[in-house]
């Protein structure tokens, strides 16, 4: 059965259906109340017009459909096929970045206190979501400095020898040591953590106020100075946090865009309490592609420049706001356990009714997608349209950013607690195993401090070992950086982040050196080579996947190259000094363009000493290679005796 015969015999219930190309691949999913009228509407001449509609249908060689039960369900499956599938012929998120959330581990033995970007049910207590992202970090840190709860990979269902640099530095109460805390102090203080992160102000300021009274009563005079200090941050805090199941009617996220020339940029504003706390961009730069798609179908030459001419004049026509917004909601609100009351959007959309009943079902309170047309809320609207202006003129126009917005969009993506200061990125190098060596370079205040860049010699790890490498150059580092706070106060503190060159291996390397030396909080991460994927220590499994446009993947692109060239700067100059020293030039018959033949041919002095005769005698003369093999092979015997 062809495809408009099987199209002929679709039922009218609701469902989805999914249009294949001729290699099987799933190039379009839609969702509709009726199947059988929604997908005959694609074989109108008026539908086919359209030139993305006629592009789909020339390449669409098959069709299948799956029914539900009624409109909801068949808006919750579009969703998830079109993240499954990523149809070609959808409009798809580009950016799927989800904002983080304070996670306090209630299920431990002794809770901690952790940013993530991922909800599970596992027994804790999650709470947010925050806005901008790095707000979580910085909440988490008023909670390790405040309440002591640490964040650590320590376990605590044991008790172990020592505490680590956390608890000296009273940024933990030590529940990793017997008899450092008690499980009613421990409970107390996660009790307090939940109030702050609650909102619950004013019940903790009372909790506080009455055991700081008691303690000043008991002559227990650091224990009430510490709760002293508690309240001080409690009074002192002026936004409010709340939990993920919020139902502040305040709350609304305010959509607007501008599309020209094929380019499209989206800018989402989320409203918090009545103010403006965080904005959003999308863009997408392959909306024309469907256009050029039903061009490159075109026959012969003069249809293709007919086709071409009436792409270019229609351009803007052809794009329709209603459908970017339909696919963009459902995309970031089906899935999210947290949803604003009020959706703002500039553009009407089919399905838009629909997608708030589906989302106020799932929510438990009534959610509204609204289009407004006049007051406050269209003001809003209005703003974040021309937001989005200034943002395609900055995405698309190619204007360099400034340093300042350089920085905060990587505090931003990186969920760095503060604007980064200092990056020390490490390299490591070798070839084949021989001569090992590592860089760290720094880019401070906006560009590379060489003055500060440092050159390592690996020396305990023997063989080709990145990751042991790794954990030694790091734990060198930080513990000079150590040693030097502890004699001199003044000396430079840690770095706003720690950048590895590598993957997953190298950056649990460099971890495991860090924690080895009580930096359990250092921000670290890492780039993996050709992926160009960025991982977070503690959310390894959320790998960052940024837009090859993006000025932070540049950022961390450009101090990454340079530690790969410095290192292999330093990488060379060992060799070279290696090669100007070698043994081979103390056997007779060798001079320094055979020494150099052979090193090139065999990569390292060790493999020369490991060679047979016929190896040797493939570069040099037999003669040369059987005194060359006597030499190595004769020492050693005589070293062995």
């Amino acid at each position: 059965m062809d495809l408009y015969e099987k199209i002929r015999t679709l039922p009218t219930n609701p469902g989805v259906y999914l249009y294949k190309n001729a290699e099987g691949e799933v190039i379009y999913v839609g969702k509709a109340k009726s199947l059988r009228s929604r997908v005959r509407s694609y074989l109108l001449a008026a539908s086919q017009a359209n030139a993305k509609t006629g592009s789909l249908m020339r390449e669409a060689v098959d069709i299948e459909y799956i029914l539900v039960a009624n409109e909801h369900e068949a808006l919750a499956l579009e969703n998830n096929l079109i993240k499954q599938r990523k149809p070609r012929f959808n409009i798809l998120l580009r950016d799927d970045k989800t904002y983080p959330y304070v996670k306090l581990t209630l299920a431990d033995r002794y809770p901690k206190v952790f940013v993530t970007r991922r909800l599970r049910k596992d027994g804790s207590a999650y709470y947010g979501p925050y806005f901008p992202g790095n707000l979580a970090y910085r909440v988490a840190e008023l909670i390790h400095r405040s309440f002591l709860l640490p964040s650590c990979k320590v376990d605590l269902s044991r008790y172990h020898p020592r505490a680590c640099l956390q608890y000296y530095i009273h940024r933990c109460l030590g529940p990793c040591v017997e008899g450092l805390t008690t499980p009613e102090v421990y409970a107390q203080a996660v009790k307090d953590a939940q109030l702050f992160l609650e909102g619950r102000h004013v019940e903790l300021q009372k909790a506080l106020t009455a055991r700081m009274n008691a303690a000043a009563e008991a002559e227990q005079f650091e224990a009430a100075a510490r709760l002293r200090d508690q309240l001080s941050t409690v009074h002192q805090l002026q936004e409010k946090q709340r939990i993920a199941t919020t139902e502040e009617e305040d709350d609304a996220d305010v959509f607007g865009y501008h599309f020209e020339d094929g380019s499209l940029a989206v800018n989402l504003f989320h409203v918090r309490n009545g103010k403006i706390v965080d904005r959003r961009e999308f863009f997408w730069e392959d909306l024309p592609s469907l256009l050029e798609a039903s061009f490159e179908q075109a026959g012969d030459e003069g249809t293709r420049e007919s086709a071409a001419a009436e792409i270019e004049e229609d351009r803007d026509q052809v794009f329709d706001a209603g459908e970017v917004f339909s696919a963009l909601l459902k995309q970031l609100y089906i899935d999210q356990h947290y949803v604003p009351r009020t959706i703002l959007v500039p553009a009407e959309f089919a399905d838009r009714e629909a997608l708030a009943a589906l989302l106020s079902e799932r929510t438990g309170h009534k959610i509204e997608i609204a289009l407004p047309q006049r007051g406050d809320k269209k003001s809003l609207v209005d703003l974040a349209g021309q937001n989005a202006h200034q943002s395609y003129t900055q995405r698309f126009r190619v204007l360099e950013p400034s340093r300042k917005a350089i920085q905060e969009a990587l505090a931003d993506t990186l969920m760095l607690p503060e604007l980064p200061k200092r990056i020390e990125c490490f390299d490591i190098s070798h070839i084949q195993g021989a001569e090992t060596v590592a860089s760290m370079v720094v880019w401070e205040d906006g560009k590379m401090n060489k003055a500060e860049y440092r050159k390592f010699k690996v020396t305990t790890v023997l063989g080709v070992d990145d990751f042991a490498s790794m954990r030694e150059v790091v734990g060198r580092r930080y513990k000079r950086v150590k040693d030097d706070a502890v004699a001199d106060p003044n000396a430079k503190p840690m770095p706003s982040l720690i950048l590895i060159d590598g993957g997953l291996g190298q950056l649990h390397a460099a971890a495991d050196a860090l924690e080895s030396l009580g930096f359990t909080s250092q921000p670290l991460a890492s780039i993996a080579k050709r992926e160009e994927v960025i991982y977070l220590y503690g959310a390894e499994d959320e790998p960052i996947v940024l837009d090859r446009r993006s000025p932070v993947l540049h950022l961390v692109q450009m101090i990454r190259d340079e530690s790969h060239r410095f290192a292999i700067g330093y990488h060379r100059q060992r060799r070279a000094m290696r090669d100007r020293k070698s043994e081979l030039l103390d056997i007779p018959g060798v001079g320094a363009q055979t020494r150099q033949r052979l090193l090139t041919h065999f990569g390292s002095l060790r493999d020369v000493q490991q060679a047979t005769v016929e190896s040797l005698a493939a570069v040099v003369q037999r003669k040369t290679a059987e005194t060359i093999w006597k030499h190595f092979h004769e020492t050693a015997a005589a070293s062995k005796q």
